[in-house]
């Protein structure tokens, strides 16, 4: 394993490490039988899904608790409920339009789900059923214990666990920080032309630019005249599933929220280093290579590149703006104003939610809504003062 002091992360615990050396052996062991190199995709692959040892298939906690701590990230549900409270009302919309249910994909700890039912119950729209789509068993098994402890058990009694997507359904399917972790490739250009680089093995993973074996990897990269040394990701897998939703959809709406930005700004010339991003133990550093399976690995979304898929696949762009225009939208203040300022014990909490979930510095910006419908007959209210699809 590379050396992380420059980096001066905190070293796993034996189990941990045991369980990393387990994994290299057998990306190593890949990188031997594909010849010497593997690309990036496959790595990122590997190191996030391999069953028992990828980062979201072994058994180490990933999601921070906002009041315990722990973990090597904090999403947008952990922070506070005040999130699904506001989310709520635009799953209310769409269940009351279609009548429909809720489909979650990748549902974290499940804190999202179960706090997004009880709102609903109290909203009086609750879904037929709450399904969530979960490709790892060891993130299933926590979502099961957390729903089942939060909620009453007819409420629970609505949640239904899927190994694959739904044929014909309808209602709101949503994904909260999916995208990002969908393997990507890395695509590197200098005065010779475009490469893939990928990754070798010789006592430590490092990389290596490989001539580019598939071109449409390129095909809309190219049309930005980047600058020579430029690397960047491209990710087919998250236009899969997008096309792979639009199928399963038969009404209702299909909405992602990640960070990421349009074409234009994602493939900036100065954004020359890519976005890959890398979290362990809450410090975000960009080296991929170390700590294989212990660390979250992500790359920013390409937004544009996800709603020319949904088009391409029959959806309607139904909106598309920053995560603090549309909880603002979606009534987030209203909610806030429900607690009085001079109870300090409640609105303190809910109003350092508000703060880290609207404010431009921390994930207000960055953080977008996306949505497409199909056979919607209203606007959404998310996106009704802040839609901002004309940027893509």
């Amino acid at each position: 394993m590379a050396s992380t002091s420059h980096l001066n992360l905190p070293n796993p615990d034996a189990q941990a490490q045991n369980r990393s050396e387990n994994l290299t052996t057998l990306i190593r062991q890949k990188i031997i039988d594909a010849g010497g190199w593997i690309d990036f995709y496959t790595f990122m692959q590997m190191a996030l899904y391999t069953p028992a040892l990828g980062y979201y298939s072994g058994g180490a906690l990933k999601f921070a608790d906002n009041q315990k701590g722990g973990g090597d990230f904090v999403t947008a549900p952990q922070i506070s409920p005040l999130f699904a409270r506001t989310f709520a009302r635009q799953a209310a919309q769409v269940l009351y339009e279609t009548q429909g249910s809720i489909l979650e994909l990748g549902a974290g700890t499940g804190k999202l789900a179960a706090d997004l039912l009880l709102e609903l119950q109290q909203l009086n729209q609750l879904p037929a059923q709450y399904y969530i789509l979960e490709v790892s068993d060891y993130l299933r098994q926590i979502q099961l214990e957390t729903i089942q402890a939060l909620l009453p058990v007819d409420l629970f009694s609505r949640v239904v666990w899927l190994n694959k997507l739904p044929t014909d359904f309808v209602g709101l399917i949503f994904g909260n920080e999916v995208l990002d972790a969908i393997p990507v490739h890395l695509i590197y250009q200098n005065d010779q032309g475009w490469f893939e680089r990928g990754i070798t093995f010789d006592d430590v993973f490092s990389w290596q630019n490989n001539a580019l074996r598939h071109a449409d990897l390129i095909k809309k990269v190219s049309t930005y005249a980047l600058p020579n040394d430029y690397l960047t990701e491209v990710c087919p897998a998250a236009n899969g599933l997008i096309k792979s939703l639009s199928q399963s959809l038969k009404r209702g709406v299909i909405m992602m929220l990640d960070y990421g930005f349009g074409a234009g700004e994602y493939y900036h010339p100065q954004r020359n280093t890519g976005t890959l991003m890398c979290h362990y133990q809450h410090q975000a550093h960009s080296n991929p290579l170390i700590y294989v399976g212990l660390q979250d690995i992500t790359a920013h979304v390409n937004f544009t590149t996800i709603a020319e898929s949904g088009l391409e696949n029959g959806l309607s762009l139904a909106g598309y703006c920053n995560q603090a225009s549309f909880l603002m939208d979606c009534g987030i203040l209203e909610i806030l104003g429900e607690t009085s300022p001079s109870d300090i014990v409640a609105y303190m909490p809910l109003a350092s939610a508000a703060q880290k979930l609207l404010s431009p510095a921390e994930m207000g910006e960055l953080f977008k809504v996306i949505a497409f419908s199909k056979e919607m007959p209203c606007d959404l209210i998310g996106f009704k003062s802040g839609d901002k699809a004309h940027m893509l």
